[in-house]
């Protein structure tokens, strides 16, 4: 029997009716919530959002901080100067006129590069780097110059037949590096490639302060990734570089430069370097080479060094100043120390002579510093254990570096004390068989003038923050290297060298009493490893010797009209030394040096 077909029984339409208002709100509110978040609660990151894919970041460049002597004289500042762009969706059109402009008012670019730039096919392109405010003025002067002539011209005609007015054109930040001294301190403060970083010296080691840090930029882009000039953009603020002060003296520095540069010309030298330091601080007043370069120029690469740090050579005879200070401290040597001094003497089976000829003689210590006798300072130096001389040669500062931190730096070279022969000690004694730089030379004599004290030299005072907070440089502490009954004996000693008898006569200044001492050195030629024809002569000293309170150091490279630390270099520390006494106000003690004989 068949049954009957079923029939669909409706619920309860009033529930299904309420359940789906009830979704249709859930979904209406989820909405409603979105669109408060979007409008109201965090707008900017959902813009951010929208756009991120039409923007991308540009560095802005920090201020670079400025490089000033001691007394605030700026030796390398940053100026304003302006990075020229363009848009070459505005400029093609104009392309040729503009490329005209800018030919005749920047030089050293040719017209065809800037045509190329102006109708590339993109939205942003860098066309002159470092173009002066003034420039750039007269580069503007001219665009409105022939615009006003162009909006003449179009006076009367229909859109489609008017020429276009010179546009697209745009300026960015960009600060040149400016060296208002000139060759002042060029090897020491150094220069600033076109990048903005420091390619040597102080601008190469100090960079990273200098620097700063840099901000960040959101451009909008076209499709093609090129930024659009005048876009809208979010900027992160570059922080400011540090700036730094030296412990130089512009002035003397200055003048320093400019006796050096004529020593190196007289005695037709390679080069030449003259330092000045403050006994008493360690500060270097003046650091000083010949060649030099204008910063301000373009520099070749070879010429950015400072043979002041970076050049080392066997220092000659004013290592003698060391090596006699060595031997008093450890009570070996006294200034009633006689000694009879052959023409020469056998080391190792190697002879080895003073620079004069003669037959025994009888020298006291001054005599043995006052005639530089190197066959004088071997007796006297085998008094001392190799060990023992090592020790007081590294104290005074040889092998290693000075501290400054100047990139570059050679720490000279000083063989192992392990590996000394009788010979090397008697080498290292007269100053050969180890090798230095100026710098180092300099702070160990000047421990001598400190009565023993070892100052580390000082070449950077002061960090000045762009609020003009200073925060002094922190160096080394001092260090005592012999007594200071030691460093008074060898002082005395110093000064029969600038007095009747004594090799550097031209080093005398009227008034004050001078120590000193000359050096001459043969220099190895790394062709043969061997010494060659080139020699290193030079001139240490101090004054006022009773009282130090500068010492100036002078050495010229391979000097080929003559040889020999008194008259050439001895005239460069008068000079250099006067000055600095007269700029300082350093009145003569008013003693009278001990009578010290030379012989006995």
């Amino acid at each position: 029997m068949k049954k009957p077909p079923r029939t669909l029984k409706l619920g309860r339409p009033a529930l299904r009716l309420r359940m789906t208002f009830g979704v249709m709100a859930f979904v209406l509110s989820l909405f409603a919530g979105r669109l408060i978040l979007l409008q109201g609660v965090d707008p900017d990151s959902y813009a951010l959002a929208a756009t991120k894919e039409n923007t991308q970041p540009f560095v802005l460049h920090a201020g670079r901080g400025s490089i000033l002597d001691r007394n605030g004289i700026p030796l390398s500042v940053s100026e304003d100067a302006v990075l020229i762009t363009a848009d070459p969706t505005q400029t093609a059109p104009v392309a040729s006129q503009l490329a005209t402009i800018l030919t005749s008012k920047i030089p050293g670019t040719p017209y065809a590069k800037f045509y190329a730039d102006l109708t590339l096919k993109k939205r942003y392109v860098q066309l002159a780097h470092q173009v002066s405010p003034q420039t750039w003025n007269a580069i503007e002067a001219e665009i409105k110059k022939q615009n006003l002539v162009i909006a003449a011209q179009n006076k009367g005609k229909t859109k489609d037949t008017k020429a276009p007015l010179l546009a697209g054109l745009f300026t960015e930040s960009d600060p040149i590096r400016s060296h208002p001294l000139g060759t002042v301190a060029a090897n020491v403060v150094g220069v600033v490639g076109k990048e903005g970083k420091g390619l040597a010296g102080l601008e190469y080691g100090l960079n990273d302060k200098l620097s700063g840090t840099d901000g960040k930029a959101m451009y909008e882009v076209d499709a093609k990734g090129n930024k659009i000039p005048n876009a809208d953009h979010t900027v992160e603020e570059p922080k400011p570089g540090v700036g730094v002060q030296l412990t130089l003296d512009a002035d003397l520095q200055w003048f320093a430069e400019k006796r050096i540069e004529a020593a190196v010309k007289q005695w037709k030298a390679e080069s030449g370097t003259v330092i000045t330091q403050d006994v008493r601080s360690g500060e270097i007043l003046a650091m000083a080479n010949y060649p030099t370069y204008d910063p301000n120029k373009q520099v070749k690469p070879s010429a950015l060094k400072n043979p002041a740090l970076e050049q080392a050579y066997e220092p000659g005879s004013v290592q003698k100043v060391v090596t006699m200070a060595a031997l008093a401290d450890a009570g070996l040597i006294s200034l009633d120390t006689k000694l009879k001094v052959p023409g020469s003497i056998e080391v190792d089976r190697r002879i080895i002579k003073d620079y004069f000829d003669h037959g025994t003689l009888n020298l006291t210590m001054a005599g043995v510093i006052a005639k530089s006798s190197n066959v004088g300072t071997i007796l006297a130096a085998q008094q001392m254990r190799i060990p023992q001389f090592v020790k007081y040669l590294k104290d005074f500062g040889f092998g290693d570096p000075t501290g400054l931190g100047f990139p570059g730096e050679t720490r000279g070279l000083m063989p192992p004390g392990d590996e000394w022969t009788e010979l090397t000690r008697s080498n290292v004694a007269f100053g050969q068989g180890l090798a230095a730089n100026a710098v180092q030379m300099t702070a160990a004599v000047n421990a001598v003038a400190n009565g023993g004290v070892y100052m580390p030299p000082k070449l950077v005072k002061n960090y000045v923050d762009s609020n003009g907070n200073q925060l002094p440089n922190e160096t080394a502490p001092p260090r005592r290297v012999v007594s200071e009954k030691a460093a008074k004996e060898v002082s005395t000693m110093m000064e029969a060298v600038t007095t009747e008898g004594g090799t550097a006569l031209q080093a005398a200044i009227p008034g004050y009493r001078i120590a000193g001492k000359t050096g001459t050195a043969q220099e190895i030629d790394p062709a043969c490893g061997c010494y060659g024809k080139k020699w290193a002569t030079s001139f240490a000293g101090f004054a006022p010797a009773d009282n130090p309170r500068f010492v100036t150091y002078v050495v010229l490279q391979n000097p080929e009209n003559g040889r020999g630390g008194g008259f050439q270099g001895g005239p460069v520390f008068r000079d250099v030394m006067s000055y600095a006494l007269q700029k300082y106000v350093v009145p003569p003690t008013g003693v009278k040096a001990p009578a010290v004989p030379i012989k006995w």
